[in-house]
């Protein structure tokens, strides 16, 4: 198509996102989503060839086939996660695939297998895709970012893959998760990989050097595993460069680092960044196919260096670029080379914006194509330096492009020192060359001068005038009051004019930027005598002669001034919408009638050209209206951002649209003549050429510059209908507007209606200004037009019923009535001035006026009055009843809102708290009826909430619980009472009782515990029955101090675990319980012995039962001791004796010691249970005194123990005696009692077995033990005591008398044998600590002496059984009761008889 374009610029910060063709035709970059190519087989400059359209995001990567036969084939990864192939030479896709589900940062097409395209994203996944088959492999060597990835050139499965964290990973894609290397050393990201294009490792001498060095290393990889021999494999070197300032160079055969080179400290050439900023370091390297001993590698901040890696030494670099500026001025990020005839290119993409190219033999910059990183707002020729194109460009630069250059096509100079904002508006001087007026989308307006030898350093004059918006047009200009006041000398011949977003247009005296700017809309004013505000200004444009300016308005109009003074002449009524541009005609034709021709294009899409000579000649003293354009311009379908007349013709125009194209016009024939769309966006600037009658220059929103020829164009007018609405659908997704849609015109196109939907709105902003970093925001703009279009759309029709839906204002019958016909607004106009005359001249207001109710808006405060109650009736009507009760509220009548709202149950929370603004009686009259209203809603919470915000707490606390809300109840009672009020008790009490009726027994519980009724608590637990409830309910209890209903629920809870076999959970239970965990204990017992029974164990058999036996009795409990006796053995231990292994002495011994159990359990039941003749004539004979006798004796400790022995056989033979007399007297009573007490003595000759001899003789021994400890641990006690309560310090001496004295006052008991010592003699002879210490020691060797098999088991206390027997006296046969005082003489005492007397009569 011809065209030469400033492209936009390369993607930053990618690894590779560009690329030569193989055969050195195509350079090709990524720029934003399009991948932008150039043709670089001229020497000179390169040349557009096109754009790769199809991404919808980020260009992360691209690479083009270096395979022979495919150099048109190129790959392009992005970050919407796609991969594209494209064909270069049609500049369309091949092929699409989406494997990746992450950011793709990594792209490669192999140079050995042609249809394979390798591909890594963020999370470390890498894509092996072979396009001809559509097969692919994924392999995830590490989970790590990816930033780099590479093929190897000469082994066709080896990728080098560079990450965020400084490793690099050479892998092996026929093997499958194989990685052939780990290559640590670098400590930073890796932002480029390039192999040496020669295999092999023998060709760089100089680098054996170093690897000689250690030759205790040969042969080992410390940082990974050889997978073949070195000797048999080809090894080839890999380069890396790294954000941590190195490159190093790594053998693939021994896989580590064979050199480092750090990045030397160079000083730039013209350079803008400071170089210490080391954060914003890319180091990207090439290995240039030609050269296999050199690198190309980036510097710190835009230099390129070419090392040679051959040289020795420490300096083995060397700079790029000879003379001044040729070096980029900020980082670079890729770097790609291309063989072409017989030169070396290498090219390079910056963050400077440039595309240089660089001739590796003689390392000088062939050329340099600037690029752009914003949207073009504006594109301005300089009237005195021919053909020198300004560009304003979003990304806060100037760009001055000599389009007449014969050496550098593009000789562009760049300017971006002070913008810091977009540039969005320039103008050159009409007269003075090189200085060119800028203006910025944060409102600053300056001056830079292009021509200054060091323009580039040199700031610009910045006005002290700021607008508030962004600056939309700068136009030079006559001076206007007052500047013109002074001499002409001291006067600039022109000044300057800006227009900004506020409305606001300022004259800048060149001269005196620093001074204040003024404000014409004041001149305007005073000049024109003009008492009405003046519409926002949105365009300015002076007629090229100085004589009369156009000022286009935010409201549609153009007004025409005249210069000096700035005279209205006339205003321009053909637009409805903001205007955007205004162009004159020039004046150098051969018709200068034309040159009153004044072209204006705004948002309506519509071109409309006016002819001004009859207004200017022919001027009035009232300024005219022209509501009829000369020529009309229709074809576009969006809003006209740009004009421009050509210099070369008369009445021909172009125009600049939103529409994505650009259309030249033949005005007076109203003809579209030409149409270009070479642009991928919206257009926002146009320039014709003013050396080539043939040429256009064109600026848009995809961040490029587009030179076009206007007879290379195949189309002639704007894309209409359908393309249209795809072209429109394609920038931006517009929303749907709520507002109601006016009906079609019958006349009109679909096409015609399409163009009115696009362009309605945006009423307010000439032009948003979108980001321009990625993607333009398009729905950005979208929602600020649609926002402001719902604004701006006028009501429905008067007949439309307000009933449909809800209005869309407060005062909807008088927005209605001022929306009628023009004719009957006018009546209004009249019937309100009428009105306002009378009332001027004090009379009573016209009757006619009572039917205009709406009128009232404009009148006294009655006639509002009595709009106000018709629009409230209106509301009340259609159920608006809050919008009726905000009319009340601006009327003053707030009391009656608050009646009529409780009346129909309509009040709000808004209206309760507007309420007290009638008073403190009103509101809290409002919060109770509020309150009724909320109980008839069920809302009691809320309606609580009101009552306790006047007070009610009692009130609100009821009202929660009577309506079953106790939780929220007792949450304000707790927090607004005291906790001693019975209101909470009762609450509590009260939620109890209702959770346990609908059975959530843990919640009563709780109640019942908030309510101090643990006991309650503990029975609500346990209704349930459950395991788990009855543990807690007997923890409850426990807890509670109920002991014996924790004891009986323990027991419920143990028994329900043991059906479930559950003995584990039993015994947690039952140990809580001392009591209960005995019973447990025994059963436990007793189930071991019943199994040993069943199995025919007797031997186990015995111990179990006597262990049951034993633990019953150690736990006091003497009934279930008999009961299990009985149970078990009734007959006694005979048949088990004979069952027992008489060579097994435990089990023997086991046996005797039950004996003894059983036999003292029919010791105490022969005694308890005496015959019943006996029994009266016993309770006859033994008064009281005589029953107790034997107690008193044995308690007083006084007598000696035969005495003691005595005073028990006496009340035994007394016993006898007593019961001999009715045995005689009672000769006729039946056989049966005489044959019950010869039975009863057999079993009391069964009871021998207690009396024995060793047995009695060990538990004295034992008893005098314990009778020695409990001596000496009361005298350790009495002992702390003392020295607790001690108030001097003693000396050792005393403590120790201290020590003694107490043992000796504190030893009362007796300590040694019965046989040596009596009480007597104890308490005259006090017992010292070392007797005591040498009685123990000679009670322990006595008890040593007794066998073993005595000690194992337990058995009964043979004195006590011997008591038992002589207070049995008659009934006992003489020769047990002999035995009984034979063992008590010997072995007892008066404190063992006291202890044992205790046992039997207590």
């Amino acid at each position: 198509m011809g065209v030469r374009a400033l492209p936009a610029s390369p993607n930053w910060y990618s690894s590779r996102c560009s690329d030569a063709s193989s055969d050195g035709r195509l350079f090709g970059f990524a720029a934003r989503h399009r991948v932008c190519l150039v043709d670089v087989t001229a020497a000179a400059a390169p040349t557009f060839y096109g754009e790769l359209i199809g991404h919808t995001d980020r260009i992360s990567g691209f690479a083009f086939c270096h395979c022979p036969g495919q150099s048109s084939l190129c790959a392009s990864s992005s970050d919407d996660g796609s991969v594209k192939v494209w064909d270069s030479g049609t500049l369309s896709p091949v092929l699409e695939y989406s494997l990746h589900q992450n950011p793709i940062s990594a792209l490669h097409w192999s140079p050995l297998v042609k249809d394979l395209i390798v591909s890594g994203d963020e999370k470390g996944v890498i894509v092996c895709y072979w396009h001809n088959r559509s097969d692919s492999q994924q392999f995830f060597p590490e989970p790590r970012t990816v930033f780099c990835l590479t093929c190897s050139p000469h082994h066709e499965n080896l990728v080098a893959i560079g990450y965020k964290d400084g490793m690099v990973v050479i892998i092996d894609i026929s093997r499958k998760r194989e990685v052939v290397h780990r290559l640590r050393g670098h400590e930073d990201e890796i932002h480029c990989l390039a192999w040496c294009p020669v295999p092999g490792e023998e060709r760089l001498p100089a680098w054996q050097d170093e690897l000689q060095a250690a030759p205790s290393e040969e042969g080992k990889v410390p940082n990974g595993e050889l997978t073949q021999d070195t000797a048999t494999k080809k090894g080839c070197y890999l380069a890396s460069g790294s954000k941590d300032q190195t490159i190093r160079i790594w053998s693939c055969t021994r896989g580590r680092s064979v050199m480092t080179l750090k990045l030397p400290p160079t000083k730039r050439r013209g350079g803008a960044v400071d170089p210490a900023v080391k954060e914003r370091i890319w180091l990207t390297v090439h290995w240039p196919a030609g050269h296999p001993t050199e690198i190309v590698s980036s510097g710190f901040g835009g230099e390129l260096l070419l090392w040679n890696l051959t040289q020795p030494g420490k300096r083995k670099w060397t700079l790029l670029g000879s003379s001044e500026g040729q070096n980029h001025s900020r980082i670079v990020f890729n770097l790609s080379s291309v063989k072409h005839q017989d030169r070396e290119l290498l090219f390079s993409i910056s963050m400077d914006r440039d595309v240089k190219c660089w001739d590796l033999s003689t390392l000088d910059c062939s050329w340099t194509m600037p690029s752009l990183g914003g949207f073009v707002y504006s594109l301005a020729f300089s009237p005195v330096d021919t053909g020198c194109l300004a560009i304003g460009v979003g990304d806060s630069m100037i760009r001055v492009w000599n389009t007449l250059s014969v050496n550098n096509i593009y000789d562009v100079k760049t300017f971006w020192q002070s913008i810091k904002s977009k540039v969005t508006a320039l103008s050159w001087h009409p007269t003075k060359e090189g200085s060119l007026a800028f203006g910025t989308d944060d409102g600053k307006v300056g001056i830079f001068d292009t021509l200054s030898s060091s323009a580039k350093n040199k700031p610009p004059q910045i006005s002290s005038t700021y607008h508030k918006k962004t600056v939309y047009t700068l136009a030079w200009g006559p001076p206007t009051p007052p500047l013109i006041s002074g001499e002409e000398s001291e006067q600039p011949s022109v000044t300057l004019y800006s227009c900004a977003g506020e409305g606001i247009v300022f004259q800048h005296n060149p001269w005196k930027l620093n001074g204040e700017a003024n404000d014409i809309n004041k001149v305007i004013r005073d000049t024109n005598s003009i008492k009405h505000k003046l519409p926002a200004r949105t365009e300015v444009s002076w007629k090229p002669d100085g004589k009369l300016l156009a000022l286009g308005n935010e409201d549609g109009s153009i007004e025409i001034f005249q210069a000096p003074n700035l005279k209205l002449l006339c205003t321009i009524q053909q637009h409805h919408k903001l205007i955007n541009a205004i162009r004159w005609h020039h004046e150098h034709g051969t018709q200068p009638e034309l040159s009153y021709l004044i072209a204006s294009g705004s948002i309506n899409a519509t071109i409309y050209v006016h002819n001004l000579k009859n207004v200017v000649e022919n001027s009035s003293e009232n300024p005219l209206t022209i509501t009829e354009p000369f020529r009309t311009l229709a074809g576009h379908t969006a809003k006209i951002t740009s004009l421009s007349w050509s210099p070369h013709h008369e009445g021909r125009l172009v125009s600049a649209c939103y529409d994505g194209t650009a259309q030249v016009w033949d005005v007076m024939k109203e003809e579209p003549l030409c149409n270009y769309r070479g642009h991928q966006g919206r257009l926002l600037s146009v320039q014709w050429s003013p050396v080539d009658s043939d040429c256009v220059y064109t600026g848009a929103d995809d961040f490029s510059v587009h030179k076009w020829h206007i007879s290379k164009q195949e189309h002639t007018r704007p894309p209409q209908g359908k393309k249209s609405i795809e072209l429109e659908k394609k920038r931006s997704i517009q929303p749907k507007v709520k507002a109601k849609k006016k009906k079609k015109p019958a006349g009109k196109s679909p096409g015609k209606q399409d163009a009115n939907d696009a362009v309605d709105g945006d009423d307010s902003m000439k032009e948003m200004l979108l980001e321009e970093n990625g993607v333009s925001d398009h729905e950005g703009e979208k929602e600020t037009q649609e926002a402001e279009l719902a604004d701006k759309v006028s009501v429905t029709a008067p007949d439309a019923s307000l009933k449909k839906r809800k209005p869309r204002s407060i005062l909807p019958f008088s927005t209605l009535m001022d929306h009628r016909s023009k004719e009957e607004m006018h009546q209004d106009c009249l019937r309100l001035a009428a009105c306002l005359k009378t009332k001027d001249n004090n009379e009573d207001v016209s009757p006619d006026l009572k039917d205009c109710i709406h009128l009232g808006l404009f009148t006294d405060r009655d006639s509002l009055h009595k709009m106000i109650d018709m629009e409230g009736k209106h509301h009340l009507e259609n159920g608006h009843a809050e919008l009726f009760q905000q009319l009340m509220l601006w009327k003053g009548d707030m009391k009656g809102v608050l009646q009529a709202a409780a009346e129909r149950g309509e009040l709000t929370d808004q209206l309760v708290a507007m309420s007290p603004m009638v008073g403190y009686q009103a509101w809290v009259w409002t919060v109770e009826a509020f309150a009724k209203q909320l109980c008839f809603q069920e809302q009691y919470v809320k309606a609580a909430s009101h009552l306790l915000s006047i007070h009610k707490v009692y009130e609100a606390i009821e009202l929660l619980k009577v309506n079953n809300f106790y939780r929220e109840a007792i949450v304000m009672a707790k927090a607004r009472l005291r906790p001693e009020d019975p209101v909470l008790k009762d609450l509590y009490t009260s939620w109890a009782a209702l959770l346990e009726k609908d059975g959530h027994y843990s919640m009563a519980a709780k109640c019942y515990l908030g309510a101090s009724s643990p006991y309650d608590a503990v029975k609500v637990l346990s209704k349930k029955g459950d395991v788990t409830s009855l543990k807690t309910a007997a923890e409850l209890a426990q807890i509670s101090g109920e002991e014996e209903l924790s004891a009986t629920l323990s027991l419920r809870c143990a028994q329900d675990l043991l059906l479930s076999r559950n003995w584990v959970g039993a015994q947690e239970v039952l140990q809580q319980h001392k009591t209960l965990f005995v019973l447990f204990h025994i059963s436990h017992d007793l189930a071991l012995a019943a199994l040993s029974c069943h199995l025919g164990m007797w031997d186990e058999a015995v111990k179990s039962i006597l262990g049951a036996v034993t633990r019953s009795f150690d736990a006091g409990n003497f009934t279930l001791m008999q009961e299990i006796c009985n149970i078990i053995l009734p007959e006694g231990c005979d048949d088990l004796r004979d069952k027992l292994d008489s060579t097994n002495s435990q089990s023997m011994d086991a046996c005797r010691s039950l004996e003894g159990f059983v036999a003292y359990r029919l010791l105490y039941d022969l005694w308890w249970n005496p015959p019943t003749d006996c029994l009266g004539l016993q309770k006859a004979v033994l008064c009281p005194s005589e029953q107790t006798a034997l107690e008193k004796s044995c308690i007083s400790g006084d007598p000696s123990p035969e005495e003691t022995v005595q005073t028990a056989a006496e009340m035994g033979e007394n016993l006898c005696s007593t019961t001999e007399v009715p045995k005689c007297e009672t000769q006729s009573d039946s056989r049966t009692d005489s044959v019950d007490v010869v039975d009863r003595q057999s079993k009391l000759k069964g009871c021998r077995v207690l009396l024995s001899e060793e047995m009695a003789a060990l538990q004295n021994t034992q008893r005098d033990i314990a009778e020695v400890q409990e001596t000496l641990a009361e005298m350790i006690r009495q002992h702390q005591q003392q020295r607790n309560n001690l108030q001097e310090n003693t000396d050792g001496n005393t403590q120790g008398s201290n020590l003694e004295q107490s043992s000796e006052t504190e030893s009362d008991k007796p300590c040694s044998d019965s046989n040596q010592m009596n009480c007597k003699d104890e308490a005259k002879q006090p017992v010292t600590l070392p007797e005591l210490t040498k009685q123990l020691l000679k009670a322990k060797q006595k008890l040593a002496e007794f066998p073993d098999n005595l000690k194992v088991f337990p058995f009964p206390d043979v004195l006590e059984c011997c008591l038992v027997l002589l207070h049995l006296g008659s009934l006992c046969p003489p020769e047990l009761q002999e035995e009984a005082l034979a063992l008590l003489r010997k072995h007892g005492d008066a404190a063992v008889h006291k202890k044992a007397a205790r046992s039997f009569l207590t």
